[in-house]
């Protein structure tokens, strides 16, 4: 088994790419179309998608499973694109097939978690970069990032984590009918003791 990234010089269908989560938060899958689209050539565009390879797991079934950057794959599926370009970074197609998610589970390249935050069985995840939800608190949790209340962190999933820990302080329609007062209690929250256990806290360490 090797884990060097190896990026496919040729593109692959979006389609054809098996997500290994559940849910996106659709308004950063808006937000990644919106600075796609404002590219104004072609040429411009090709060089963006060149920029951001998706890492992708080879499986035994001879299909490329996504381990990051659905979001970025959503918004150019979204956006007419057909093919991207992946980045191999582990090749499982010597595990046999009824052991791979177990695999993925343990390497944490996979997050069978739903938009309430509930763990799900692997056959639920979907088969289709298409067919991913929307967990608002992903987006959340994304523009929280950006705003500065926490740290940008290489823990798997990491966002998810910050998803679901918001998802436990306020309702969800706070956050589909008022997303900027939804974003200054997040921002509260972030800076609280109850948040030092998430990766990528930066809450006043005076706080006791």
């Amino acid at each position: 088994m090797h884990n060097t990234r190896e990026p496919r010089v040729h593109p692959i269908p979006i389609l054809s790419l098996r997500p290994t989560q559940m849910t996106v938060g659709m308004r950063e899958v808006k937000e990644k179309r919106k600075r796609f689209s404002e590219q104004t050539s072609a040429k411009k565009q090709e060089e963006m998608i060149g920029k951001h390879m998706v890492p992708v797991v080879f499986g035994p079934d001879e299909r490329y499973y996504v381990v990051d950057h659905h979001h970025l794959a959503r918004a150019l599926h979204d956006e007419g694109i057909g093919d991207i370009l992946v980045t191999v970074i582990g090749d499982l197609r010597m595990v046999q097939k009824d052991a791979f998610w177990n695999v993925m589970d343990n390497k944490r390249w996979v997050y069978p978690y739903d938009t309430k935050g509930e763990r799900r069985p692997f056959k639920d995840l979907p088969k289709s970069i298409r067919d991913l939800k929307d967990d608002p608190f992903r987006s959340l949790a994304g523009e929280l990032r950006r705003a500065g209340g926490f740290a940008k962190d290489t823990t798997p999933f990491s966002e998810f984590l910050w998803a679901d820990f918001l998802r436990r302080q306020m309702p969800r329609k706070l956050v589909d009918e008022d997303f900027d007062k939804a974003m200054e209690k997040a921002l509260r929250f972030a800076k609280s003791h109850d948040a030092i256990y998430l990766p990528g806290w930066c809450g006043p360490s005076e706080e006791g």
